[in-house]
């Protein structure tokens, strides 16, 4: 983790931005999390350091200004995972209507085609394509599994 942040530091402090406790705090909660976070989350897990919201919004705006961070928009709700040292160009994302967990689907097939389609569309169209955001929709195998369960239930009443 050092590393990343040590990396971090020296990319905001190039591009004339102090790197301030607040932003180490910010980074640290991005780095340390198994999941996809939006600002109100990040300020719930910093609740011991008085950062406030504000700061959080501003602090991940300035992230993603440098690729720090991604931002996935989700029912118009950001959520944002650490982007910077990423070793895949992009990844699809599926929200849980019912528990509404984020999880990376991370296929080298499936990135194939996206990357095939994004240069189909760039020929057509001629377009110069940065970033892909597909977010499938539908329900995880735990929520799959529960209403299962409640059909189950349902039948045998």
């Amino acid at each position: 983790m050092d590393d990343i942040v040590v990396r971090i530091e020296k990319i905001l402090k190039n591009n004339g931005y102090k790197f301030t406790i607040q932003k180490l705090a910010i980074l640290e909660v991005l780095i340390e999390s198994k999941t996809h976070l939006n600002s109100k989350e990040i300020h719930d897990r910093l609740k011991d350091k008085r950062i406030g919201l504000s700061t959080i919004h501003r602090t991940l705006n300035l992230f993603k200004t440098f690729d720090i961070v991604k931002e996935i928009n989700i029912n118009g709700i950001g959520y944002f995972e650490l982007k910077i040292f990423s070793k895949d160009p992009f990844h699809i994302h599926f929200k849980c209507s019912k528990c509404n967990s984020i999880i990376d689907i991370k296929s080298k097939d499936i990135n194939l085609q996206c990357l095939e389609l994004k240069n189909k569309a760039e020929m057509e169209k001629d377009l110069d394509i940065y970033d892909i955001d597909i977010i499938f929709t539908g329900l995880c195998s735990k929520c799959k599994e529960e209403f299962r369960w409640q059909d189950q239930q349902k039948l045998e009443q």
